[in-house]
């Protein structure tokens, strides 16, 4: 979404109106960041979990033999996986959620396209 500056200068351009427009958005600009969300997320799910067996088992292997590294390596673990659940998350609600605002914006435009020419019917109609 844009806001339109304060001031003097006139609009750049983008958004609805004669450059009086006091919100505006790109539905491309919001496609491109959902997509971007919603890939990171895919990778995010597919390489967040790499060492995951590795760094288990060492904490494992560790604690077994009396290195009090190995529990601070399971704790670390923990942590990444709490951590990556957090992040993936919050990239698919910003994944889902502009999904939603274009889908949403498209279909407030086309009620009010709609509601317009409804309203014009009514000029014929003498």
């Amino acid at each position: 979404m844009r806001l339109n500056r304060t001031g003097t200068a006139p609009d750049s351009g983008g958004g609805a109106g004669g450059g009086g427009a006091d919100l505006g958005f790109r539905q491309d600009h919001l496609g491109a960041i959902g997509h971007a969300a919603h890939e990171l997320h895919g990778r995010l799910a597919k390489d967040g979990h790499h060492a995951r067996t590795d760094t288990t088992d060492a904490a494992t292997c560790l604690s077994h033999n009396g290195f009090r590294t190995g529990p601070a390596l399971a704790t670390v673990q923990e942590t990444w996986a709490s951590q990556l659940g957090t992040l993936l998350d919050a990239c698919a609600h910003i994944s889902n959620h502009l999904d939603y605002s274009a889908a949403a914006h498209a279909k407030d435009d086309e009620d009010i396209r709609t509601a317009i020419a409804v309203s014009r019917i009514s000029e014929y109609f003498t």
